[in-house]
């Protein structure tokens, strides 16, 4: 820095120019910033769109928060877990309601024997009853049999057969409307009692399907099907022959090859009804 107050930083020919300070100088407080414009009008009487619209963003993610906490309830909604967990609790009351059912049928038979011990009735009047039960299909029925087994089509099935479409998804599983075809057809063949999968049916008894399984008598079961029923075997096999829904079904089978098997089982014993016999939705005719 030059000792005079006076020397100028540039324009002399010669003059050498000021060396660069060791530190920059702290700047004056006039330099360092600006001094903010004075605002008009008093800051506590304006309304503040901004601070309105800041409050309403966090009430709405509140909301969301809340919404998302009593809808999951502890559990992640982002997986498919819940789906698994509803599928177990199926099966597991599927199997209790199975348990259910042999305790009942050991109870009734427990029943029966005590009521056969002394109930005061005529002989008469047991052979009714024995034939009321044996039409319910509560007592067991012994005799020859054939079984029917239906199963679903692979899954990568094509058509076998020139002039029909490649399948559709719905062409390669079994309906409800297949196994009631098959139950009406052995019922007018003649059948004495019939057996789906390990379940005796009865009147009351309804062969539904939700989606690819079974729901019966709230028992839950996956393909293949097998349904045996004990009477006349050429009787059951001609039926099943000559009725026109099954006849639909096998051009499935034969284009497709959805799964058909019919088979004599000699003489078997079909199980009775041991399941619950109130009708809950239905009131007898008086």
């Amino acid at each position: 820095m030059s000792n005079s107050a006076d020397s100028p930083r540039t324009g002399t020919t010669g003059s050498a120019p000021d060396p660069a300070p060791d530190s920059a100088p702290e700047p004056s407080p006039a330099a360092s910033r600006a001094v903010p414009a004075p605002v008009s009008g008093d800051r506590r009487g304006g309304f503040r769109p901004v601070r309105v619209l800041t409050v309403g963003v966090f009430a709405l993610a509140g909301l969301l928060f809340f919404t998302s906490f009593t809808t999951a309830k502890g559990t992640n909604i982002r997986t498919d877990a819940s789906l698994l967990k509803l599928s177990d609790l199926i099966q597991e009351r599927s199997q209790k309601n199975g348990e259910l059912d042999e305790t009942n049928g050991a109870l009734r038979d427990d029943v029966e024997s005590l009521a056969e011990a002394d109930d005061g009735s005529t002989r008469a009047q047991d052979d009714k009853l024995a034939g009321l039960e044996k039409n319910a299909g509560t007592q067991k029925v012994k005799g020859r049999a054939i079984t029917v087994t239906l199963d679903d089509a692979p899954p990568d099935a094509t058509a076998k057969l020139p002039g029909y479409p490649e399948p559709q998804p719905d062409y390669l599983v079994i309906h409800q409307q297949d196994l009631q075809a098959v139950v009406n057809a052995l019922w007018q063949g003649g059948a004495q009692g019939i057996k789906v999968m390990d379940q005796r049916l009865i009147s009351t008894s309804a062969v539904r399907c939700v989606g690819n399984t079974l729901i019966l008598q709230g028992r839950v079961y996956s393909p293949p099907y097998k349904i045996q029923a004990v009477g006349d075997p050429e009787k059951l096999q001609q039926s099943l022959a000559e009725a026109p829904s099954i006849q639909n079904y096998m051009v499935y089978v034969n284009v497709y090859g959805l799964g058909w098997k019919v088979t004599e089982d000699g003489t078997v014993t079909l199980p009775g009804y041991s399941g619950t016999v109130d009708l809950h939705y239905a009131k007898p005719v008086e």
